[in-house]
């Protein structure tokens, strides 16, 4: 049966290729290590599992979610405390948030409700490859603002052709980046308000990251800056602080009526979020930031392990400061695809390449940290004994 001609726009998932990939590889006995995708291997905080199941015992939250579509009121306000806690921003739980399954639906259901079709969505390259699949699904189309090293991997909004950014209506931006690590300043922040609101443009600031910064570098929400909530939203995850990936639990937060458009696009595509689900969610955020200062301890050690592999070899280059990723130049000679499959091949050691991110990735790997100390060691010593 014939599909859908839009499904034909769009490339194969990332992260789905890898797995099959790797998957074929241990069947054919090969000992893979993966450093390809960004999935915390330890474990969800106790507190937060009881949570879930001491609730999910009480057969009220076998019925359809409270206040299905826009998350549990009892879950909005506390993350109307997390923000005003951790960025000193104030949100109305009422009508500024909205719940989520995982932010990743966010990206979708905000271009369902933004974007008509032809419309022009920016989105940076390199970027997360979800934001043009979301994209092209909506009927929009996607135009690429390259983030480059010599501007710390923020847009220039200068650079934007003017008569392109007169046709958007919409813009993905996603600090701390995913895939380079780069984070924002309020300076670069001050200045996206003031571009979106000159030509009209919705912003979704994708932030599932924003707790994930090391030593030097603050915690940054778009929605610091002057006058945020009147040309965007940012998304948010419970999934990186607090290593719930597959709990699939998020925000959005930010314009009223981006909040109310997004909110019928998910009542007529959902039915909202397991009520235990968000009882685990308000437990995090209130009882378990100190988890966050443990697992940055972890990945800081990590990050620190692979610098160190990497100046053996010959690479040298200083990281941002932000997500669990390092955004890697490739040995000189090689291409980002030939260093991927060189690696894989000799090694057993998988990472993404950077053109899975767009063409400005090339040049580039994406090594994340969310692999076991000692696997991590591992592909350390299998990288220097080939590379040395």
């Amino acid at each position: 049966m014939k599909k859908a001609d839009k499904l034909a726009k769009i490339p194969p998932y990332l992260f789905m290729e890898l797995r099959k990939k790797i998957n074929k590889a241990k069947a054919d006995g090969i000992d893979v290590i993966s450093l390809a995708i960004g999935d915390p291997v330890e474990a969800t905080p106790k507190s937060i599992i009881q949570e879930l199941c001491a609730t999910a015992h009480d057969p009220l939250n076998h019925r359809y979610p409270t206040d299905e579509e826009k998350g549990m009121l009892a879950y909005r306000r506390e993350i109307a405390q997390w923000y005003a806690t951790r960025y000193g921003v104030k949100l109305n739980p009422e009508n500024e948030i909205l719940g989520l399954i995982g932010s990743k639906e966010g990206c979708h259901h905000f271009i369902i409700a933004r974007v008509n079709p032809d419309d022009v969505v920016l989105m940076t390259d390199p970027g997360y490859p979800a934001y043009r699949a979301s994209i092209l699904l909506g009927g929009g189309i996607p135009y690429n603002v390259p983030i480059l090293p010599q501007n710390h991997y923020l847009p220039v909004f200068e650079d934007i052709p003017t008569d392109v950014a007169r046709k958007a209506t919409a813009m993905f931006l996603n600090y701390p980046n995913n895939p380079t690590g780069a984070c924002a300043t309020m300076a670069f922040l001050n200045r996206l308000v003031e571009f979106a609101r000159a030509y009209d443009i919705a912003v979704c600031y994708d932030n599932p990251y924003s707790e994930i910064v090391f030593a030097g570098q603050k915690r940054i929400s778009f929605l610091m800056a002057r006058g945020a909530k009147e040309v965007g939203i940012e998304l948010n995850s419970l999934s990186k602080p607090f290593n719930m990936c597959g709990w699939r639990l998020g925000m959005a937060c930010g314009n009223p009526d981006l909040i109310a458009a997004i909110s019928k696009v998910k009542e007529n595509t959902d039915s909202g979020i397991f009520n235990p689900i968000q009882f685990a969610g308000i437990k995090a955020l209130q009882k378990e930031a100190p988890f966050i200062d443990k697992m940055l301890k972890t990945y800081g050690t990590r990050r620190e392990l692979v610098l160190q592999t990497l100046k053996k070899i010959g690479i040298r280059f200083n990281p941002p400061k932000g997500t669990f990723y390092l955004w890697v130049p490739v040995p000189k000679g090689l291409t980002s695809l030939e260093f991927t499959n060189r690696l894989f091949d000799k090694t057993g050691v998988v990472v993404a390449s950077g053109t899975a991110y767009g063409q400005y990735g090339e040049g580039f790997v994406r090594i994340s940290l969310t692999v076991p100390d000692k696997r991590l060691k591992e592909a350390m010593a299998r990288i220097e004994k080939e590379f040395a």
